[in-house]
Parts: C-alpha cells; sequence; structure tokens
C-alpha cells in the first residue's frame, strides 16, 4: 500500500518542500492498551522513524516534527523525565542512520530549561548530522508559538534600542528573520495526528498560508503510508495565497 501510494504521489507531484507534523495521541494510544503513558511516547519513536524515511522517499526536504512543547512542562514531572530519557534514547538509537541517511537535524526551542543530559544529547545529533544534506529534519522542543513570536519582539527592540533598526524598518521579513526557523520556507503543509481539530501554539506566524491535513490515525500508528496520503491530498488542492484564479 505504501508503495502504491509512493508511485502515485511522485507521479502527481509537486510534492510540498516543508512539512510539519503535530505528533498526538501517544497517551490515548496506551490508555487504549491499559499501558503507561511513557509507553506511548515510546511507541510513537517508532512513528518517527517511519516519517523521516516517508520524507526521503517522497522526496520532501525539510520536516518539522513538535515533539515537545512549552506547555508540556507542566504535565507531571515522573512523565516530563520519561520524556526527557526518551530523547535521548532517540539520539542513541538514531543517530548513526540518520548520519547515514543523509538527514541533518536541527532543535529549535526554549532550550535553556533542558537539563544537561538532554541538552548533550542534542549538541551530539546536530553535530552528527551537521553535513546532512538529504533532509532537513526539525525537532520543535521545549517550544511555543507565542514565546517565539514574542521572543522576536522583544530581539527587534532591543535592536531599535541599540539604533541599529527605525521602527518603520520593521517589515514581515525583518521579523521572520528573528524567529527560530529564520532559515526555512514556511510550511507548506500541516499535518495532526489523533483526530484533534486544533493549532496547539504550533508555528502560528509560519503556517498563515500552510495547507492543513487532519487524521483520526493515533501518533504510535502513523506509517508512512499515511504521510504519503496527506501529501497526495496536499497535491489534489488549489493554493490561492489569497489571489483569485482565473480561467
Amino acid at each position: 500500500m505504501a508503495s502504491e501510494h509512493l508511485k502515485q504521489l511522485l507521479l502527481d507531484g509537486p510534492v510540498p518542500e516543508h512539512v510539519a507534523v503535530i505528533m498526538d495521541g501517544n497517551g490515548r494510544w496506551a490508555r487504549a492498551r491499559g499501558l503507561p503513558r511513557y509507553r506511548g511516547h515510546m511507541a510513537g519513536m517508532k512513528a518517527v522513524r517511519e516519517v523521516v524515511e516517508g520524507a526521503i522517499e517522497a522526496r520532501i526536504p525539510i520536516l518539522t516534527l513538535f515533539a515537545f512543547s512549552q506547555e508540556n512542562w507542566n504535565r507531571p514531572t515522573r512523565e516530563v523525565s520519561a520524556l526527557m530519557r526518551l530523547l535521548q534514547l532517540y539520539v542513541a538509537r538514531e543517530r548513526d542512520e540518520l548520519v547515514r541517511q543523509g538527514v541533518r537535524v536541527r532543535v529549535h526551542g526554549d532550550l535553556d530549561r533542558l537539563a544537561a543530559g538532554p541538552r548533550a544529547a542534542i549538541d551530539e545529533i546536530q553535530a552528527a548530522t551537521a553535513g546532512g544534506t538529504v533532509l532537513r529534519l526539525n525537532l520543535m522542543i521545549s517550544y511555543g508559538s507565542r514565546a517565539e513570536i514574542t521572543r522576536a519582539a522583544r530581539l527587534l527592540a532591543e535592536r531599535v534600542r541599540a539604533g541599529e533598526l527605525q521602527p518603520d524598518e520593521i517589515t514581515e521579513a525583518t521579523f521572520a528573520a528573528e524567529l527560530y526557523t529564520a532559515d526555512l520556507p514556511d510550511p507548506d503543509l500541516l499535518i495532526r495526528t489523533s483526530g484533534e481539530q486544533r493549532i496547539s501554539n504550533f508555528m502560528l506566524w509560519q503556517i498563515a498560508y500552510a495547507e492543513l491535513y487532519m487524521t483520526p490515525v493515533l501518533w504510535p500508528e502513523f506509517r508512512r503510508e499515511h504521510l504519503f496520503a496527506a501529501i497526495h491530498d496536499f497535491q489534489k488542492r488549489e493554493r490561492r495565497f489569497g489571489r483569485v484564479t482565473t480561467g
């Protein structure tokens, strides 16, 4: 099934340049099986590998995954600790394979809140994969879009106060240059799993014109064929960016 989806979307092209994913449903997946929540997060690691490999097969150059929000810090300490350990486990398990596949990993968010172990794991995987040219994989960790936007406004205000910038020189481009994603094009396609119909404070600036694709599939069950189906759906849409088409 996955290979048939892949053949079809490569025929129907073009594929999106940048796909972003809100990975949701780990807890519900675990609860439905009578398992603790961290088992759902562990199962979600397989889905991450599937989507990374699927993005490479579909020739998607940029993939962004919402891994841990700033709001997630409010979860029980035990669950947060388990998530941070999983981050370190992911780096240990996947680093060499990501390097082999040509994946460059970048991590964005308020990383100062991370303890020494997870922060060292992030530094390790970013350094190890720095030469990757096949896929840019962005992991959004300790990330919240409102906080990102507030940070960008603060940085611009500091530049104005320092005399480096005049208020009337602030444009959408200068603002976007202060975001974590300054070196990235905006997402073309945003996928959310688990059937929820909300954005959850994710890349609010960047997804202004992204196509939204909501699927009921829980994240631990998400496989590359689901990614291919989302891309194929994207290919059938008409993207007008506020313009009126003629014909």
